[in-house]
């Protein structure tokens, strides 16, 4: 516990540090944002049990190195390493403004890099529709509702909930 408090700390320090001469006026989602996007990721994916190796708590992945066990973890450490991992999805997505707690909410999902792209893999339609300033992003966002190359309604359902609360006109 002592040692997810501190991962958690220093990557707060760290996302601070690219914000460190914004206001809280200038920051692109506020405090009660950040909770509920915490809440309905943990409405969302519920609490994995040891059946769902290799995700703990609140749908954490369990990186290489990381010691975490669904049989002794808390709902309190639960509650971290998700809050840590959206910090660390807002820091990766910190450039798109107001954009950024929704690809945030959705890359804890899907993963930052079906939506960032890679060497291998072409940024997703949704952010380079983001980056041009197109503000049409509805479809292309609930189309991220695919498991193994099919719509899935519930997920599509968990889209348009997370599209619903986070999207900025």
């Amino acid at each position: 516990m002592k040692r997810l408090r501190i991962k958690l700390l220093s990557l707060l320090c760290f996302c601070t540090v690219g914000m460190a001469r914004a206001t809280p006026n200038q920051l692109p989602y506020t405090e009660k944002q950040f909770e509920m996007a915490v809440a309905c990721i943990k409405h969302f994916e519920g609490w994995h049990s040891v059946r769902n190796y290799p995700y703990v708590g609140y749908g954490h992945q369990l990186q290489k190195g990381e010691r975490y066990s669904a049989r002794t973890l808390t709902r309190k450490q639960g509650d971290l390493l998700l809050r840590l991992d959206l910090m660390r999805n807002l820091y990766l997505f910190r450039g798109y403004g107001k954009d950024a707690l929704l690809l945030s909410v959705l890359a804890y999902n899907v993963g930052p890099y079906a939506i960032l792209g890679t060497s291998k893999r072409p940024k997703s339609r949704l952010l380079r529709k983001i980056e041009r300033g197109d503000r049409n992003i509805y479809n292309d966002y609930i189309a991220f509702c695919r498991w193994h190359g099919r719509p899935v309604k519930s997920i599509k359902f968990r889209r348009q909930v997370e599209f619903d609360l986070f999207f900025v006109r």
